[in-house]
Formats: structure tokens, sequence, C-alpha cells
């Protein structure tokens, strides 16, 4: 018996196709979301007064004693744009041929990436643009806020843990980052009377909490494992500008060349294509005003539990001196190195660690006029020493 059987009608069959892709939603930035933001940015640089120095009051001895004189400062910080853009080009033929608006597919994508490089460049310095102050990450190590062992109890909850260097602040945790990696060891740690650290929290913004703050694991890939495990900070502290919102242009004229050749790689025009072209510009600070804790400033709201193997540092030893004819060295003097800042011991010196790059730096002492210069840490040697001088 012969049949028209499915192979011989092959040709004839319409396959189906469901007109939804299944992909995950995008994931935005999570770090902006923990952040304060603040009004748009009228220009590419935006300045904040912030509190620098808190006055004191004294007992007056006696009913003839002397009253004493205190005061107050201010300092600057500055927000500075920075462009975060890209351009995805397409053939039109691709365009006509296509059964899905990719294009409405494409966009959500090219957003959950703008927000991968934010919050890796605001957390851990990867990729930051040279506008922008150190990472928190960065800050947060140069303040000591750097907790080793692991995720254990201890770790997390104990008097030199991760929470409590937040607070030595002067400000209470309200937001922790992790990794998704984090997840197993943090199901398996039990507080002194038995209970999960780890808890839901269908109350919150968040699905979770640790020691009643907020619990976020960045699933757009943004967090960095080699580096840390876990971060912790007065999130609030930290904030955001926008100079230009992502702004989306179909291009259909024009070319495009090689950033390092030069040479072009499609003209549009000419090979009917089109380009989807995405920018966006933000600046960001963490301002660290004084506090009746920090007053100094030397301290930051943030800590973090360092990677099972902890990131390789250059040690760069600074020492303040005058510019006297036989130079002495200046005790007491602030050095700022890209926001990280530290005071100088009694040798004059003070020791950062950073990574190999250049970065602006400001000595501020009472009595001597404040100098702005630009450091260089060579990747040739792990420990330097830099010397910067300071005008009475």
């Amino acid at each position: 018996m012969s049949i028209i059987s499915r192979d011989k009608a092959e040709a004839l069959i319409r396959e189906q196709l469901v007109n939804t892709i299944f992909q995950d939603v995008p994931k935005q930035s999570s770090v902006l979301s923990m952040m304060r933001k603040l009004p748009n940015m009228t220009s590419k640089q935006t300045k904040i007064p912030v509190l620098d120095m808190l006055p004191m009051a004294y007992w007056v001895n006696g009913d003839t004693g002397m009253k004493q004189t205190s005061q107050q400062a201010w300092d600057n910080v500055y927000l500075t744009a920075a462009e975060l853009a890209v351009i995805v080009p397409i053939p039109e033929a691709v365009l006509d041929d296509s059964s899905f608006d990719i294009i409405g597919e494409t966009t959500p994508r090219i957003n959950e990436a703008m927000g991968l490089r934010v919050d890796q460049a605001i957390a851990f310095g990867i990729n930051r643009p040279n506008e922008w102050q150190s990472d928190i990450i960065t800050l947060a190590r140069q303040a000591g806020n750097n907790v080793s062992g692991g995720i254990t109890y201890d770790s997390i909850m104990g008097t030199d843990g991760l929470i409590a260097k937040v607070e030595e602040s002067g400000y209470m945790v309200n937001g922790i980052l992790a990794s998704m990696r984090s997840r197993a060891a943090l199901r398996g740690i039990k507080d002194t009377a038995g209970h999960p650290l780890f808890v839901s929290d269908m109350k919150g913004s968040t699905p979770y909490a640790l020691d009643g703050s907020p619990l976020t694991f960045p699933q757009n890939g943004s967090f960095d494992q080699s580096t840390a495990q876990m971060i912790a900070g007065a999130w609030n502290q930290a904030v955001y500008s926008i100079r230009q919102d992502i702004t989306v242009k179909i291009l259909d004229q024009g070319v495009i060349q090689d950033p390092t050749t030069k040479e072009i790689v499609y003209n549009l025009a000419q090979q009917d294509m089109i380009a989807i072209r995405v920018v966006m510009r933000l600046g960001w600070a963490l301002p660290n005003p004084a506090s009746r804790i920090n007053g100094d400033r030397t301290n930051i709201p943030f800590a973090y539990i360092e990677a099972g193997t902890p990131v390789t540092d250059y040690t760069v030893t600074f020492t303040v001196e005058d510019n006297a004819a036989e130079p002495e060295a200046i005790a007491g003097a602030r050095i700022d190195v890209n926001g990280a800042r530290k005071t100088t011991k009694a040798d004059g010196t003070a020791v950062f660690n950073l990574r190999p790059g250049t970065y602006p730096a400001t000595i501020k002492k009472s009595g001597h006029v404040t100098q702005s210069v630009t450091v260089t840490v060579a990747s040739a040697a792990v420990s330097q020493d830099i010397t910067l001088p300071i005008v009475q």
C-alpha cells in the first residue's frame, strides 16, 4: 500500500514558529539601585560641598575661665560624567528576512550590558573611566576594611567582621552585595542560638536579608568573584547623577571604523546596513563626609570579604616633605589618592595599596598650601616609594 508519508511531504509542512524568544528578564544595574540618585547633571562636572571638619566644644574652668574657639570646614567632591556607548551593526537584508523584531530584542540586552559595565566600574574598578574616582573595593581596601577568612559567622558578624568595619565609619549597613556562589556558604551559617543567619525577608525590598540588611545577588554577571565574595556598606552614602539618559539612535548613513587601526569596517549606506547606537553619560562619587566617629574621613562606609585568593596589591609609601632647602617630613598631612585617604605619621609617611596606573592626588595640611599632583604606580615593582612636596 502506498501513502503520502511525512518524509515525502516534508517540503510542504510548515513548522510552527513561536512568536516569543525564551530568555531571562534583562538585568539592570544592581549597584545604582542601591545608591542615592542626585538631580541630573547640567554639565560634565558637578561639585558637591562635603563636610570636612567638625567643630568642637570645651568645658570652661571656673568663673573666669577662658572660652576656647573652634571651626568647621567644608571640602569639594566632584562628579564627572563618563560616557558609555556601543554600536550594533545589522544588515538590512537580515532585518527584512527575520520573523522577529531584532531591534526590539537587542536594545534590552544592550541596556543589560550597560548595567553590567556600570556595576563593574563602580564596585570593582573594572574598565573604570579615567574621569571617575577609585572604585568601592579599592577605597575599602585602602581604609583597611577588607576581611579575610571566607564567609563565616565571625567574618560577617564578629567584632572585626564585615558589618563592624562599616560601623567604624559612623554609618549603619543598609545593603549587602554578594556573589551567587556565596549563597551556598551563607545557607550553612547559624547564629549562636543555632538559627540560620541567611533568611528570607518577604517584607523587604529584596527577598533576602542578613542581620536585617537587604541582600542582593547581581544576576547580570558583574560581580567579580576573583576580588570579593561580599560587599557591605551604607549605600545611600554613594551618590550618582545622570548627565545623559540612555539614548538610542538608528543610523543608516556613515561608516564604522576599527578603533585601533582606524580602518573602515562597514559603510552603512554602501552595504545597505543600519546600526543601533546607544549612548549614556553618568557620574558617581563617595563624598564620605566627616562624622564624629570618622573625623578625618580616612575610613569609608564600605567593607568586603576577600576572595579565596586575595588580589595582589602594590605597596606605595608616600612621604610628604616641605619645600625648604633641607626638606623636613610633615606629619598629620592628609593624602587623597583618587578618593582613598590616609594621614601621614610622625615620619611623614602614609602607605597605600594601589594597582599600577596613574592617579590624581592632593595633599592637605593646616598652614600649608594644598597641593594637587599626579602619581604614577609602575607595574615593575611590588613596593615603591614616592615623595610628595608641600608648600608652607
